[in-house]
């Protein structure tokens, strides 16, 4: 009974999160020429921050193409894909750029629905660049697009109701690192307007660290970018400020961090490498709220269903997102004021190592390493489908067994 009470109060702090006063879409991001890369893979990451903070892994059968991605729990036909990729090779992910559209802030509402006609029907970089081009004026879109194909192109596309402004991570004119950021504002919009301007210095100041460490492969970026605790103006890093356990209680400011109370999916898609079958194309998918979930890598099979816990239950959510949303309750534990804005820093990382991320880490790395067989014997053709299949199934049991406490739902219940 309790369980059912508590499953009620999370449907109803996610109707409520809607009304947050934030910008409603207001996420962070980065692509990666293949280029640069281990293994010469291009990649495309989003940590999405929304007031939805109930998602759901779908697959689906557009026009051309079947496809996977994130959409919102509540939006039963998919009608807005918020990142995800199709069996021709083609991903993409969007950050909102509040200023494309002039120097009034502004939302739009097309953005997740030219992100499910792109899989539908587009293969490559032109493809998507047609679309753009031959979609009805106004677009009713300001976003950061970030798109990538199975012939190694990626790119952003800054693009508003009248048009879009390319930008090409293989190009080191553009990119000379061979990596670029975006948050809330694009580069060629109304700068005076700039939005998510800290998110964009911690991501910055993150993927310059990565580089410097050879660390531009898709496991350690999935993990470790959704989870960064050092803010990008002040460069406070939280690490440095530990609590000794999650019993030291340490209540502290956490605004404009990656990680926020808002996030509520992360993705990572991974491209392919020269001669590589685009269909081999892998989504490594953190569905709910990053810091409580686990990132599991999704590639797109004939006649393989996707873990379940990452798809839509009886209840209509995915599990793996209820379950992280609980672990955040644990850690944004105020019940008054503003809410979203605290948190008991204890209860996220201490000395100790039991805070909500030191716990999912190692859960995370396991599933990592269980997927590297499967993973290959798709790439290699060698009886791919069966192996996938069979990880998928012991992704299921193994995070349902080894998944962390729901934690203080007993104190919840009885204020």
């Amino acid at each position: 009974m309790k369980y059912r009470i508590y499953r009620f109060f999370l449907v109803l702090l996610s109707s409520l999160c809607l009304a947050i006063p934030e910008e409603a879409n207001a996420c962070t991001s980065f692509i990666v020429s293949g280029k640069v890369t281990k293994d010469g893979r291009p990649l495309i990451f989003k940590n999405r921050d929304t007031g939805n903070v109930n998602n759901v892994v779908v697959v689906m059968q557009g026009e051309l193409y079947r496809y996977m991605g994130i959409t919102g729990a509540n939006d039963m036909k998919a009608s807005n894909i918020w990142g995800g990729h199709n069996e021709a090779g083609f991903a993409i992910i969007n950050t909102a750029a509040y200023n494309m559209n002039g120097c009034k802030i502004k939302d739009s509402d097309n953005d997740g629905v030219v992100m499910r006609r792109a899989l539908e029907v587009c293969r490559t970089l032109a493809d998507f660049e047609h679309l753009l081009d031959t979609l009805p004026k106004p677009l009713d879109v300001n976003s950061n697009f970030g798109v990538l194909d199975g012939e190694g192109g990626c790119a952003y596309y800054e693009a508003g109701d009248s048009g879009f402004v390319k930008f090409d991570a293989n190009n080191p004119d553009e990119a000379p690192n061979g990596y670029l950021v975006r948050t809330n504002h694009a580069m060629t919009g109304c700068r005076d307007i700039d939005r998510g301007v800290e998110r964009f210095m911690a991501i910055t100041d993150f993927m310059d660290e990565a580089r410097r460490n050879g660390h531009l492969d898709c496991e350690y970026l999935i993990a470790q970018a959704p989870r960064y605790l050092t803010h990008g103006l002040t460069k406070q890093n939280l690490y440095n400020i530990l609590p000794k356990d999650e019993n030291d209680t340490c209540f502290i400011h956490f605004s404009e961090f990656i990680p926020r109370y808002i996030s509520s999916s992360a993705i990572l898609v991974q491209g392919v490498a020269s001669g590589e079958s685009p269909s081999h194309t892998v989504s490594w998918t953190n569905i709910g709220w990053p810091c409580g979930s686990v990132a599991i890598p999704l590639m797109l099979e004939e006649d393989t269903p996707l873990p379940a816990i990452v798809q839509r239950d009886e209840s209509g959510m995915a599990w793996l997102c209820s379950q992280s949303i609980e672990q955040k309750l644990k850690v944004f534990c105020l019940q008054r004021g503003n809410v979203q804005d605290y948190i008991d820093l204890s209860k996220l990382v201490n000395v100790a190592g039991t805070g909500v991320v030191q716990r999912m880490m190692p859960l995370e790395q396991e599933v990592f390493s269980h997927a590297h067989e499967a993973l290959e014997r798709v790439r290699k053709g060698k009886g791919g489908a069966r192996f996938l299949r069979k990880y998928y199934e012991w992704v299921d049991e193994f995070v349902k067994k080894n998944y962390p406490d729901r934690g203080n739902e007993s104190w919840r219940l009885s204020e």
